[in-house]
């Protein structure tokens, strides 16, 4: 990987002789922070994941930098080995995986000090989060099982998935989300073995009692959210929880915003289940299944430990793993 980085400095240096754009130095570090890291722990978590490419864009002000892609655009310029800068086309903000150009899908991110992440070591788990979608997609039917789903409307660009109108703010909806919420956090926070078993039970009841109460579509799209978003969620807690023991480069280390990979280990689970606990339905509307799908993982951890075995072959909807004992 020291290869990869002095390949991205490199080309930093090939910009800073032309009028083309330039990768901060900072930036090609945390670039190749993430391949380690991912190379550490990825198959830790989901067996086989490092079989899965990871082609990834940074989005800067300046422009745009790819790396680890197949066939990157003709029209993009290459700098290096397996680096390509090409035009400034996503708000530097950006945070999303779909496939730019064509069939790859490509990890979309911005730089840390211009995402929700804030800072390198929290941006490397969210790349690995992006990571998973690209899991996600790799698997067989994927695409189909999301077409047949029948939630698009005609609408071809995929933006459905966030635009998708669920009834977020009606009262009776709201209500029952924060109550399953609320036995939902108890549950994931109960030590005592034999309390948690009679939590979980009365939250399955309750969870099968919200899902009852939407409509056949409503269902549908909020439990694809939970097994897409909420888990690529919990997969980043997952990440950071595997990480504690990595040892970074000291070229990362040595980065002014730089964060000990086991306290970024010993928060994130924390950080998600205090962001569940202020979640709203009626005001954060879909933001809420990131924090909620990644407790749901939590508690499935627990009660059937086993359950990744079956995700991928579940796929779209986490309600299987939720279905009263018999």
């Amino acid at each position: 990987m020291r290869h990869l980085l002095l390949v991205f400095l490199l080309a930093v240096s090939a910009f800073a002789q032309t009028d083309e754009p330039k990768l901060p130095a900072g930036d090609a570090i945390r670039i190749n922070e993430f391949y380690r890291v991912a190379g550490s722990v990825q198959d830790q978590i989901w067996p086989g994941w490092s079989k899965v490419p990871a082609p990834l864009m940074l989005v800067t002000p300046a422009g745009e930098f790819l790396t680890h892609h197949p066939s990157p655009p003709k029209e993009w310029k290459k700098v290096g080995d397996d680096v390509y800068a090409g035009p400034h086309q996503f708000p530097v903000t950006f945070q999303a995986t779909f496939p730019v150009f064509g069939s790859q899908p490509v990890i979309v991110i911005g730089a840390p000090e211009n995402t929700a992440s804030k800072y390198s070591t929290p941006w490397l788990f969210t790349v690995m989060h992006e990571h998973f979608h690209q899991l996600q997609y790799a698997q067989p039917g994927y695409f189909e099982s999301v077409n047949a789903l029948g939630l698009s409307h005609g609408d071809g660009s995929g933006m459905w998935m966030l635009n998708y109108p669920f009834p977020y703010e009606k009262p009776e909806t709201t209500r029952a989300f924060a109550q399953l919420r609320n036995l939902l956090l108890l549950t994931v926070n109960e030590k005592d073995a034999a309390e948690f078993q009679k939590l979980a039970k009365r939250y399955i009841e309750l969870r099968k009692k919200f899902f009852g109460q939407l409509s056949p579509d409503d269902h549908k799209y909020f439990s694809f959210q939970l097994w897409q978003e909420g888990i690529a969620r919990y997969t980043e807690v997952k990440s950071a929880e595997a990480g504690a023991r990595y040892q970074p480069t000291a070229e990362f280390a040595a980065l002014a915003d730089f964060e000990p990979f086991s306290d970024r280990a010993a928060k994130a689970r924390t950080e998600t289940l205090h962001e569940l606990q202020q979640a709203d339905l009626a005001t954060w509307k879909r933001t809420v299944v990131y924090s909620f799908g990644a407790a749901e993982g939590f508690l499935l951890d627990r009660l059937h430990p086993n359950w990744k075995d079956e995700y991928f072959r579940r796929m779209l909807s986490m309600d299987s793993f939720f279905e009263p004992a018999q």
